[in-house]
């Protein structure tokens, strides 16, 4: 299949098919995520910003229960007495640890009896006359659930303590012979989708936006400029960081990204169990909003907008339309993107050339999310879908736009048009950052 768009044109055999291994393929990431620990540490909470591993898991069985069991299936409930206990709504993260949530060895058996009970069902139910099922839809928000939890499940493992718990191949080399930022013609196109069988609700309606000419860096902001700003002394200085910015600065005591620390005249890192000097050419991850727009300051330029990484990331000048990904619309295969937990890091700045956009700018999916300036808000013609508590409920200045997926984002949960959101003092999730500018006068002359 050339792309998850494609679903629209498969036979209902195929369309089973397809959900059916992808189901399976998640589920296999989510097994490598907690079998890499033993049971201490599954119950453990490794941050009150994070929920011990075991309630991830035992959530993903839920949703999917609650889903595709019940609503899809029409099935009657396997577990009705944990509703409450994995309604995320209903604990927050911190207090998750209290709760009299299931062990290791009984949060499995309940995702493996849901996912047999799905499992049969894909094979018997509609998959029409509904909207929650035409396309599969119920099935594929549930997979990228799962996925999105299991990225959180990776961020959790990136906290803990103790000895390395997963392994991965290192991702590609760079480019050094890049020009610093691409410049991107202003003008209007489509942003957003209303054709994506699986695109979630914050992603639609496609409506036209215009954007003003800018430059854009061409790939994300490296370890080393980070570094450059970090021995300037702009943690040091109100003048970078916004009146927010500098109160969380202050508050927080920030002197270097996440997991950073100085050794001597160097800077180590700690990434999933090992310490490591610093790599200059990696994007920079571990940074808040607030960090990335005051480095954007610094630097003389600004964080870009949601459309202005969107127009860059989507937009083909030649044809005239947005594209699904920066490369086309084909799904993403490995010499695109570092998507998937396929390597435990990012790639070097300048990595998958076949993965640029046509404005020229590279990593623009995967390797970190990319903060953006925008508030999360919902588009024109926005409806909640298929309930509120997936994006309208967050909606509002509280909350930051983040795009393009990490090296933990799926490629199921990750699209040209796909909307990740965070408060901006967040920093253990994968998110790093790129800069815009406005051309200056006569620039472009």
């Amino acid at each position: 299949m050339g792309s998850t768009q494609d679903l629209a044109d498969l036979g209902i055999s195929n369309l089973r098919s397809h959900v059916a291994a992808e189901l399976a393929r998640t589920r296999e990431r989510s097994a490598v995520l907690t079998d890499a620990v033993d049971d201490e540490d599954l119950v453990k909470q490794h941050s009150p910003l994070m929920s011990p591993l075991v309630w991830d898991l035992a959530h993903i069985g839920s949703q999917e229960e609650l889903w595709l069991v019940r609503d899809v299936g029409g099935a009657p409930a396997i577990r009705p007495d944990i509703d409450n206990l994995y309604d995320a709504f209903q604990h927050t993260r911190a207090d998750r640890p209290q709760l009299p949530l299931l062990g290791p060895a009984e949060a499995r058996d309940y995702v493996g009896t849901v996912r047999t009970k799905v499992f049969d069902l894909i094979d018997r139910v509609p998959l029409g006359g509904r909207r929650l099922v035409e396309h599969a839809f119920a099935f594929g928000m549930i997979v990228q659930h799962e996925q999105q939890h299991d990225e959180t499940m990776l961020a959790t493992h990136q906290l803990r303590d103790g000895p390395p718990a997963l392994t991965a191949e290192p991702p590609p080399p760079g480019a050094a012979a890049l020009p610093a930022e691409v410049f991107v013609p202003g003008g209007p196109f489509t942003m957003g989708t209303s054709a994506e069988p699986w695109a979630l609700d914050n992603e639609r309606p496609a409506h036209q936006v215009h954007v003003d000419d800018f430059y854009l860096d061409s790939t994300p902001v490296t370890n080393g400029a980070y570094l450059a700003f970090i021995d300037a002394g702009g943690y040091d200085d109100p003048r970078w960081w916004s009146d927010a910015g500098w109160a969380y600065r202050q508050r927080a005591e920030l002197r270097a990204p996440r997991f950073w620390r100085l050794d001597g005249d160097r800077w180590l890192r700690r990434r999933f169990g090992h310490v490591e000097p610093v790599p200059p050419d990696e994007p920079v991850v571990h940074v808040s909003f607030h960090e990335a727009a005051a480095y954007a300051a610094w630097a003389g330029k600004r964080l870009p907008t949601e459309s202005e990484w969107e127009k860059a990331a989507r937009f083909d000048p030649a044809s005239g339309r947005s594209r699904r990904y920066p490369w086309g619309d084909d799904d993403p295969r490995p010499e695109h993107a570092n998507l998937g937990q396929r390597h435990l890091q990012p790639a070097p700045a300048g990595a998958y050339p076949d993965g640029a956009a046509p404005c020229g700018a590279r990593q623009l999916i995967g390797d970190v999310w990319e903060w953006t300036a925008t508030d999360f808000l919902p588009y024109p013609g926005f409806s909640a879908f298929p309930y509120r508590e997936y994006s309208e409920v967050f909606f509002g200045a509280d909350y930051k736009v983040l795009r393009g997926g990490s090296f933990g984002t799926d490629a199921t949960a990750c699209r040209g048009t796909f909307r990740n959101w965070d408060y901006p003092i967040r920093r253990q999730v994968f998110a790093g950052f790129r800069c815009a500018r406005t051309p200056r006068r006569g620039e472009r002359d």
